[in-house]
């Protein structure tokens, strides 16, 4: 990751294809960028300490926004109140003409009980930012501040997104329905999630970084047995069920293991469906419904799922008790365009070396953002940031109970995604 010394003459314009060099001073560099980044480091790792200590939930994010909006507005940028909840958009107006690029980050921390093994712990029982949307935050600011003190070099304008409510996958379409893209119109935009990989690794590929998500409900007639409905719905998994990576959840870790993650060639992570446990509910008086989280990898074979299931029911011989078969949910995944895609690994690698980003090779399942619902709209990629330190006891796998984040993954996020605006603002 640390090939900079012989890269730091290295201007940002040079890292489009085509384009001529500036002279001295006319343009953002890689050098530039990082001295910032150094700079600032120390207030963002204190500000992420302090969101962390304060977390709140979908929809309640009052304190957060208002402490986004105050270091915005401190950076002279123009901040508006987002189109949707506690939303927050600032636009930094570059010293030259040219395109648009935005900058998602979410602001939203998870209900639920983890150890946060912090001695800047939540104050809130309950609330915790186990998903590292704190670090998303400390980062997006980070690049802001980075950016806005080479605004006189920048061709054309940077938008950044806070979002409100990315763990209930609302606050994207929400702000999108709102008017948000019709108001500012941006030519592309990128964001990033930090999880379990080494610190500082960066990744990313062309195409799904997530497996598809869907809710599937099985209704039947309420006339079968609580061990009748086990063996329905463990017929049901078996039956979709395909190359399963993992067992459950619990096994998370596996996605970032060297010999078998979404990192390694040889990943178990590429071609597979994975369902959980079919549980039974009861909210209608008269029926009963099964119902689980299921995840496929091949867009291809969604549309044959539906039918699978019915067919595995009546094969069972419980045809006459079948009410129904569906989703519930049809959540977007993330679906990196495959040409910025391209563009994007090549300003890093030009930027800071050819070991600054690594290929994703597979698509990770349980986790999802509604940072797809942005991609519908623009052409957009998305990276994985790694906050993992064995050496120091440090878990950033997402949604674990020992979930923490080796902090200098700040750093490499604002340095890196700094000097990627900056380039694709040239393109």
């Amino acid at each position: 990751m640390n090939r900079l010394a012989a890269l730091l003459s290295i201007t940002i314009a040079q890292v489009c294809a085509g384009s001529q060099a500036a002279s001295p001073g006319k343009t953002v560099t890689a050098d530039a960028i990082t001295r910032q980044t150094d700079r600032t480091l120390e207030r963002l790792v204190a500000l992420r300490r302090d969101l962390h200590a304060n977390p709140e939930p979908s929809g309640q994010e009052v304190r957060t926004a208002a402490v986004v909006t105050e270091r915005l507005r401190k950076l002279g940028l123009d901040v508006r109140k987002g189109p949707y909840g506690h939303s927050v958009v600032a636009i930094l107006r570059g010293g030259k003409p040219g395109k648009t690029v935005a900058w998602r980050s979410d602001l939203d921390a998870l209900k639920g009980y983890f150890l946060d093994p912090v001695p800047f712990r939540s104050r809130k029982t309950g609330v915790h930012h186990a998903c590292g949307h704190d670090i998303h935050i400390a980062i997006a600011l980070g690049i802001a501040e980075v950016l806005a003190g080479q605004r006189a070099q920048l061709h054309g304008n940077v938008v950044f997104i806070f979002q409100p409510e990315e763990e209930n996958f609302l606050g994207a379409k929400a702000m999108l329905d709102g008017g948000l893209f019709t108001s500012l119109p941006v030519d592309e935009i990128f964001g990033l999630h930090v999880t379990g990989l080494p610190v500082g690794q960066i990744a990313v590929r062309a195409g799904e970084m997530f497996a598809y998500q869907r809710r599937l409900r099985i209704t039947l007639n309420d006339t079968l047995a609580d061990g009748e409905l086990q063996l329905l719905g463990q017929l049901v998994l078996d039956t979709l069920t395909r190359k399963p990576p993992l067992a459950s959840p619990r096994e998370l870790q596996r996605l970032v293991d060297p010999e078998v993650g979404v990192m390694s060639v040889r990943t178990t992570f590429k071609d597979y469906l994975i369902m959980e446990e079919l549980r039974a509910t009861r909210t209608k008086p008269g029926t009963v419904s099964l119902e689980a989280d299921l995840y496929e990898t091949n867009a291809a074979k969604l549309g044959s799922i539906l039918a699978r299931v019915t067919q595995a029911v009546q094969s069972s011989g419980h045809e006459a008790q079948l009410l129904g078969v569906s989703f519930t949910r049809e959540n977007p995944t993330v679906i990196n365009d495959a040409t910025l895609t391209r563009s994007a690994v090549q300003a890093i690698e030009q930027a800071y070396g050819a070991d600054a980003v690594q290929l994703v090779h597979g698509a990770a399942p349980f986790f999802n953002d509604d940072f797809a619902y942005f991609q519908q709209q623009v052409p957009g990629v998305y990276f994985f940031l790694g906050g993992s330190n064995a050496g120091k006891g440090i878990n950033a796998m997402n949604h674990s109970p020992d979930f923490a984040v080796d902090e200098e993954s700040i750093r490499v996020g604002v340095r890196t995604f700094s000097a990627l605006i900056a380039a694709r603002l040239l393109d």
